[in-house]
């Protein structure tokens, strides 16, 4: 089957219609004929050939003419030229001088007319194919030289602005007043700087390949994690902020407090981190405010209970009759001053155990004692407390009193108090709560429950902070130190505090102790 236009051009009609026939015959569609060239000529200005086949010897135009017109207009379609056999030489010349695809002498065979018709027309296609994909080739080539000139403008940019970039961070680097280091996935120093020189008392290269914790002590987090990297930073923990360290100077032995903010520096998505940077912030000079204002802080809260109490003692001899006899108004006024100078001295008492807990001076002082019994006597101080608002307090164990832990006992009621009477304070009148004390596998877990108003989600990050007043919605009229120290004494155990907590319907705080249940013959050897 031969697809294609094809033009055929002969000023005899009988040659014209034997093709005719023969393309009807053999099924050729999209044949064209003319009997004359210049009529031929005009048709494919405007159509485009497949194939041309032309007789050589015509009146108007001969053959040469108009295939040579032909072939300006279409120098990729093939052209037949048909000649007599005394034209064979002017077929020869013109192949020559046109580029002429074959010539065919007149009479024709019929199967080799056909055969080069089908190549003429494949070549057409083949050179038009290939015409295009020049074309094309051409055009990849334009704007590969355009993208070429581009990204040679726009890598000269880009490293211009590197080179920019990396000037200003060297200088940053460099005159940083924070020491800044550079850690590969093994904890070695790749990298410092001047003011982490300063702080060490060693120049770079001398530090190059020691472990951090050759140069940074103190720190209080695992270095190597099993699932990530570096101080178990990894994609999803972007920073780690390392408190209560210090660096050791090599040159004076001064010892420098610094916190040190290390983050992971990725490069694959999922990949643990090859490199960690850190920023090491000298805090001397904030750790020696803080310890002037606890110094003063301690100094006035001591210097004041002395007055307190004697006020205090002062006014009781006075209530209880030793001075003389009252009247009921003098007694009402007194006993609301007695009242207020208490709350002070509570005051005052409660800032000094903070400065007792923050400057590491409390120590704790353990004894064995049965948690039950003292969870009982804080529960009964309170009954009346519970009783005037109407609440129903109840306590569960789910042990009995021969059960003994060891522990500071005057601390752990401090807590025990501070919690269930929070609990009284935040429960509306007619409420409930419960007290709750289980020991399980030698820890002991304490719980509060009650149905008061509950705590706003927002504030439950900061009850356990200094000075916090519970919650934003109302501020009480405490000290906010209570659930601070509350989690001081029990940290100091070894344990956790936390609460859940949800509004308008109550708030559930909780303690546990790890491994403070001693067994009959662990009481023997503490005992003994």
């Amino acid at each position: 089957m031969i697809n294609g236009k094809i033009v055929a051009v002969d000023d005899e009609k009988m040659v014209t219609s034997a093709f005719k026939t023969l393309f009807a015959v053999e099924g050729i569609e999209g044949g064209v004929f003319f009997n004359s060239p210049v009529e031929a000529l005009e048709y494919i200005k405007t159509n485009t050939p497949d194939l041309i086949i032309s007789d050589f010897l015509m009146p108007e135009m001969n053959g040469l003419e108009f295939l040579r017109e032909a072939k300006k207009l279409y120098p990729e379609t093939s052209m037949i030229l048909l000649t007599g056999y005394a034209d064979k030489e002017n077929a020869i010349k013109a192949i020559n001088d046109v580029g002429l695809y074959k010539y065919i002498e007149k009479p024709w065979d019929n199967d080799d007319l056909l055969m080069n018709i089908r190549n003429g027309v494949e070549r057409s296609h083949l050179l038009s194919d290939l015409r295009q994909k020049i074309k094309e080739l051409e055009e990849a080539k334009r704007q590969l030289e355009i993208y070429s000139n581009d990204l040679e403008k726009l890598v000269a940019e880009r490293t211009h602005d590197l080179s920019e970039a990396n000037q200003k961070l060297s200088g940053i680097i460099s005159h940083c007043a924070d020491g800044i280091i550079i850690l590969d996935k093994d904890g070695r120093i790749e990298q410092i700087n001047p003011a982490c020189e300063n702080m060490t008392g060693v120049d770079e290269n001398a530090i190059l390949n020691r472990t951090f914790t050759q140069i940074v002590k103190g720190c209080k987090v695992d270095m190597i994690s099993d699932d990530g990297g570096l101080f178990g930073l990894d994609t999803d923990n972007s920073e780690v902020l390392l408190k209560d360290c210090y660096i050791v100077n090599s040159l004076s032995g001064a010892h420098t407090p610094v916190e040190i903010n290390f983050a992971a520096i990725t490069g694959e998505i999922d990949e643990i981190p090859e490199k960690y940077v850190g920023v090491i912030r000298n805090i001397s000079a904030q750790k020696e405010t803080e310890r002037l204002r606890d110094d003063f802080i301690a100094t006035l809260t001591h210097d004041l209970r002395t007055p307190l109490l004697a006020a205090i003692q002062t006014l009781k001899f006075f209530l209880d009759g030793s001075l003389g006899t009252l009247e009921d108004k003098q007694k009402v006024l007194l006993s609301t001053m007695l009242q207020s100078n208490e709350d002070l001295l509570g005051l005052v008492n409660a800032l000094l155990e903070v400065y007792r807990f923050d400057s590491g001076k409390l120590e704790l002082c353990k004894t064995l004692f049965a948690p039950r019994t003292l969870v009982e006597q804080s529960i009964e101080e309170l009954l009346p407390l519970a009783k005037n608002k109407g609440i129903n307090l109840e306590f569960e164990c789910d042990f009995d009193d021969k059960l003994e832990i060891y522990a500071d006992k005057s601390e752990l009621k401090r807590v025990i108090t501070n919690l269930c009477g929070n609990a009284v304070n935040y429960t509306n009148k007619d409420g409930h709560i419960k007290v709750i004390l289980k020991a399980q596998s030698g820890d002991l877990i304490f719980s509060v429950e009650d149905n008061g108003n509950g705590i706003p989600q927002s504030d439950i990050p900061h009850l356990f902070m200094r000075f916090s007043q519970g919650t934003s919605r109302k501020r009480s009229t405490g000290t906010g130190l209570g659930l601070y120290l509350s989690r001081q004494i029990i940290e100091a155990h070894g344990g956790k505090i936390w609460v859940e907590s949800k509004l308008n319907k109550g708030s559930e705080f909780t303690f546990l102790l790890t491994d403070v249940v001693r067994s009959s013959e662990e009481r023997q050897v503490v005992n003994g």
